[in-house]
């Protein structure tokens, strides 16, 4: 047995793919809106709690500072959050959403929802439930 894996068998190209994949499919979802993916995940990170710092939106969504820092800085100049210091500490940022964003929360959880319907269609229920392990498995 050879010890080379062919690279079309490599978790790393596997995953790389589907990411590109997914990706794409969920900027399709969101050119009408004008959001990005990583956009919309950020968004999505403030539904259930606005105010929260951006250390903890960087913790949530798994994001560096500086990409994180790029991103919010596009969301507040297109008007989609606003971002104000702490009033009791102002070296803490807190984002919220802006009425413009919150105007578009039903369209992106549909778009959301529709990627992944269109990403898993051909998936058994058991199949979709192992995806999601195996990845959060890989996530850490």
């Amino acid at each position: 047995m050879s010890d080379h894996l062919p690279f079309h068998e490599n978790i790393v190209f596997l995953v790389a793919k589907a990411h590109q994949r997914t990706q794409g499919v969920l900027k399709g979802h969101l050119q009408t809106i004008g959001i990005t993916p990583m956009q919309c995940l950020f968004m999505e990170s403030l539904w259930g709690e606005d105010g929260v710092s951006v250390g903890e939106i960087g913790r949530r969504i798994a994001l560096d500072t500086a990409t994180l820092a790029g991103i919010l800085d596009r969301l507040v100049t297109a008007g989609w959050v606003l971002r104000e210091s702490d009033p009791a500490d102002g070296r803490v940022a807190r984002v919220y959403l802006t009425p413009k964003a919150r105007g578009v929360i039903p369209q992106l959880r549909a778009a959301v929802h529709r990627t992944n319907d269109e990403l898993l269609h051909d998936f058994s229920l058991e199949e979709k439930l192992l995806c999601k392990r195996f990845l959060r498995c890989i996530k850490g």
